[in-house]
């Protein structure tokens, strides 16, 4: 019994292969497109494996910014409403000079910190949470600077302060990873606690 099962058909003796479809722009491993495609990709590589250090060090330079701004006088728009701020929490004890001097010295010291990072890491946050404490605490210090009469949105000097949240949001990220990089470095491989004997 014959079977039907039919054979590929074989181009004829001298004709050429069929040509492969024509390219089409955009498309491919050397187009444009996937160029940029890779390069947009290895940025994000870059970035997302350097976030917390660029994170840290931005939020720095805005703290040294600002903490060399009040060593200038009048330089800094926020100069007058920190020492009101700062003379209430003191009661009025320390001369205003001295205040701004320790509030520039403090930012400045702030902005190093992050910016350098390793050992001076962790005290540097705990003085920045601090710090932000008493920034936050002008919004009930000084009501009459910080929100609208009868509205309760706040004037430009309130969102002055307001917009700090940004600055607290990413020092928490970047203080969750310095405590928990802590703890992980104090545990072996397995799980168990390095300080513990066994």
């Amino acid at each position: 019994m014959r079977s039907h099962t039919a054979e590929p058909s074989l181009p004829p003796p001298g004709s050429s292969a069929p040509e492969p479809p024509p390219h089409k722009p955009g498309f491919g491993h050397g187009s444009p497109a996937t160029a940029g495609a890779r390069a947009l990709q290895r940025l994000a590589d870059h970035v997302n494996t350097r976030a917390l250090v660029l994170l840290r060090a931005t939020v720095g330079i805005v703290f040294l910014g600002f903490g060399i701004l009040k060593l200038f006088p009048s330089a800094s728009p926020a100069e007058q409403l920190a020492v009101d701020a700062a003379t209430k929490m003191t009661l009025g004890l320390v001369p205003e000079t001295v205040l701004l001097l320790s509030l520039a010295a403090l930012e400045t010291v702030i902005g190093i910190g992050l910016i350098a990072g390793g050992r001076l890491l962790r005290p540097t946050l705990v003085a920045f949470f601090l710090h932000m404490g008493g920034v936050f605490s002008t919004l009930l210090l000084l009501p009459d600077a910080m929100w609208q009469p009868h509205s309760p949105a706040p004037t430009m000097e309130g969102q002055y302060v307001v917009k700090n949240v940004v600055l607290v949001a990413v020092c928490l990220v970047v203080a969750a990873d310095a405590w928990g990089s802590g703890s992980r470095s104090s545990r072996r491989p397995d799980g168990t606690d390095r300080t513990t004997s066994g």
